[in-house]
């Protein structure tokens, strides 16, 4: 039997973290409401005692998401929690997320504390966030490089206290896939009541290797994938919501699924690009404008003969405007006669030969062949064969 991996966006909460992306109350109250119609089903909507602005739009989601559970970070302070209950009351499915740095890196650099001082703290977060809601996410900062054997003592205590979702960062982007993954499944064999919440992954791409992560603690166990739109996020960014997404639909021997509209993952890609004033890179996968191109002469012959050779995913599952052939000097002879078909000309082979040589001279001059260069090779080529 399939099991769900739910998906908590944090696009309006990590995502905006990136330099120049600041949104407004109203940008996010609408993006909040695109990313519930996705079938998200926890909305990370803010840093509620971070400042008035960021209050004031986790309190204006609250009050209008219906569906997807609405969630407010703090750090493990007494008045963080409070402010973040506060911003939260009117939300028919209010979560607290809170936590604290658990790694060596974070107790001793960071908090000049000791592990018994930083679980103590974890405990207590966890109890004052448990006064205002039932739904209680703990994080342990930089799980990634803390140890596995003081990790499941925290994850127990927290989970005793009343945490229902325990977040296992990967805050640097430090660990390996593998590593990952052995680190869900130690929590998941050593943590007593792991039963009683669900472990969720939080995976940081500064490697590269937040999605592939995200993956491995989902197959070792873990049940929330903590994800943005476009994969953006602090430094380089967070694992990607529609890379997880899509990984998990395409692999259904994985036994997983999520409630995403995958027809949405194009739509709602751009628009978070356009208002958070970020492009998406070309060759992105599942959103890049390129994710569907195929310019390569040996790619486009096969894809022309079965598409499946050449992708796996189809546009419309994505809803992406379609597959595109683009003509280049690496284009064949196959490709070119396609093109010319979808503008209205029907050449035979012995046209398209004549035509082909014409094509990579015009081709080795620019980058790309674009149909107004096609329609003028057509002219030229119908006009010699009149006036011969």
């Amino acid at each position: 039997m399939e099991q769900k991996v739910h998906i908590f966006d944090t696009t309006l909460r990590d995502g905006e973290q990136v330099p120049g992306c600041k949104l407004n109350t109203k940008e996010k109250l609408t993006l909040a409401l695109k990313l519930e119609e996705l079938g998200v089903d926890i909305i990370e909507a803010g840093f509620p005692i971070s400042s008035p602005g960021d209050f004031e739009s986790v309190s204006q989601i609250s009050r209008i998401i219906k569906n997807a559970t609405v969630c407010g970070l703090t750090r493990a302070v007494q008045k963080d929690i409070e402010v973040a209950a506060e911003a939260l009351k009117y939300a028919v499915r209010p979560r607290i997320h809170t936590g604290i740095g658990t790694s060596d890196f974070h107790i001793k650099a960071k908090f000049n504390a000791t592990q018994d001082e930083i679980l103590a703290r974890a405990i207590q977060a966890v109890k004052w966030a448990r006064n205002f809601t039932d739904d209680v996410e703990f994080f342990a900062e930089d799980a990634g490089r803390t140890d596995d054997q003081y990790l499941a003592r925290v994850v127990e205590a927290v989970i005793k206290a009343g945490a229902t979702v325990v977040n296992i960062p990967d805050t640097t982007g430090y660990c390996l896939p593998h590593q990952y993954g052995a680190k869900i499944a130690y929590l998941m064999n050593n943590v007593p009541n792991v039963d009683k919440a669900i472990l969720a992954c939080h995976c940081h791409n500064d490697l590269g290797l937040a999605t592939a992560n995200s993956i491995s603690g989902a197959i070792n166990g873990a049940r929330q994938i903590e994800c943005t739109i476009n994969g953006l996020g602090e430094r380089a960014g967070n694992t990607s919501l529609e890379e997880v997404v899509m990984v998990i639909q395409q692999h259904k021997h994985l036994g997983l699924f999520t409630n995403i509209k995958t027809q949405m993952l194009n739509p709602l890609s751009r628009e978070v690009s356009e208002t958070m004033r970020v492009p998406v890179q070309p060759n992105k996968a599942i959103v890049g404008a390129n994710a569907f191109s195929h310019s390569s002469g040996i790619h486009q012959d096969g894809f022309l003969k079965n598409a499946q050779t050449y992708e796996i995913i189809s546009p419309d599952q994505v809803g992406a405007d379609g597959s595109k052939i683009v003509l280049t000097a690496r284009s064949g002879r196959s490709a070119l006669a396609y093109r010319f078909q979808k503008i209205g000309y029907d050449f035979n082979r012995d046209d398209i030969d004549a035509l082909y040589q014409q094509f990579l001279i015009v081709a080795d001059g620019q980058k790309e062949v674009l149909e107004p260069d096609l329609i003028e090779m057509a002219k030229v080529h119908l006009s010699a064969n009149v006036t011969a």
